[in-house]
């Protein structure tokens, strides 16, 4: 575990709270960045996040909380990213500290904004990371359950088998079973479409279309989400079926704690897309999603996405769930 020295959560989320109560297990100490002070306070005082899975309490001497984001950098060798994808860029610039040669774990699990690049390539590019110190931690696993210690697992991708193996401990538990893995960019790009997917799933649930589309919509996505991933990372030895692409596509698509199928939901009922936004409490990250990978598939990749394209014109031509789905039926096998 020495190798990977100090851990600091880079977030405030329900996810980045999940991974810290799971760090803190096995980590005497963690620094934890926050963007916001009052936050932090607040934290501090009530020991536990004010504001996501508020049931779960800290030993808050055991943290070292700032929010100041290099002041975590200087105090870490291994950076826990979880941050929701649409702030992830404003707030990784804002990094000046030379992290090259500390690990960096990305939790996020959307494209970064404006870049249309997953984030171990941005880490990469931006701030000069070797590929052997960048991580990548993949479903299926809700924060909520998390937090309730229900049996769940998580995979973490890393071209560093012992880096993944030595981080997979420090989270590891009785509750907590992890995978590892090496394709580091099929789970993230898998971890982006499974929340366009959950998106749909949702929209087909709030139309009351029934749980046999249900199950030919989902099997479909799965599959156009091979094509997408073999196409722009291929990987010879990957197995869809696995948790990190199957697994998480399912929990995201049919759960209760899904924001992105709750986002859905709320569409196919017939709220407009605005509406929904504002309804929802938290970031429903496939709705950014959707338009990048749209935009990556049409400008590099093009692969065959009917389900993708659906979600795309619902979300950002306006055009009608109910005839968005109709255009997609005949296209499912």
């Amino acid at each position: 575990m020495a190798a990977l020295g100090r851990i600091a959560v880079i977030g405030g989320g329900s996810w980045a709270t999940a991974l810290a109560k799971l760090l803190m297990r096995n980590c005497d100490r963690i620094v934890w960045y926050m963007h916001r002070q009052d936050r932090i306070d607040d934290f501090i005082r009530y020991r536990h996040n004010p504001v996501y899975l508020s049931d779960v309490s800290f030993d808050t001497e055991r943290i070292r909380f700032t929010s100041d984001i290099n002041e975590a950098c200087r105090m870490a060798d291994t950076l826990v990213v979880a941050l929701p994808s649409p702030y992830f860029k404003s707030i990784a610039d804002g990094i000046s500290e030379d992290i090259s040669r500390k690990y960096v774990v990305s939790a996020v699990k959307g494209i970064v904004p404006d870049e249309h690049s997953i984030v171990t390539d941005y880490f990469a590019r931006h701030f000069g990371c070797a590929d052997d110190r960048l991580m990548v931690i993949g479903g299926p696993c809700h924060a909520e359950e998390v937090a309730l210690e229900r049996l769940s697992y998580l995979t973490i991708g890393c071209h560093d088998t012992e880096g993944s193996r030595q981080f997979a401990g420090l989270i590891s538990s009785a509750k907590l079973k992890t995978i590892i893995s090496s394709d580091v960019a099929g789970i993230e790009y898998g971890a982006v479409l499974k929340n366009v997917y959950a998106i749909c799933a949702g929209i087909v649930n709030g139309m009351k279309t029934g749980d046999n589309f249900m199950a030919m919509m989902v099997c479909n996505a799965i599959r156009e989400m091979e094509r997408f991933v073999d196409i722009i990372s291929p990987m010879p030895d990957r197995q869809i079926c696995r948790s990190a692409y199957l697994g998480d596509l399912l929990v995201t698509a049919y759960s209760r704690f899904s924001r992105n199928h709750n986002f859905g939901s709320m569409i196919g009922k017939g709220y407009s897309v605005k509406a929904a936004m504002m309804e929802m409490a938290m970031v429903a990250e496939g709705y950014y999603g959707t338009r990048c990978i749209y935009e990556i598939n049409r400008d590099s990749v093009g692969a065959d996405m009917p389900i993708l394209d659906c979600v795309y014109s619902i979300l950002y031509d306006g055009c009608s769930p109910r005839v968005a789905i109709d255009r997609i039926t005949d296209t499912f096998s």
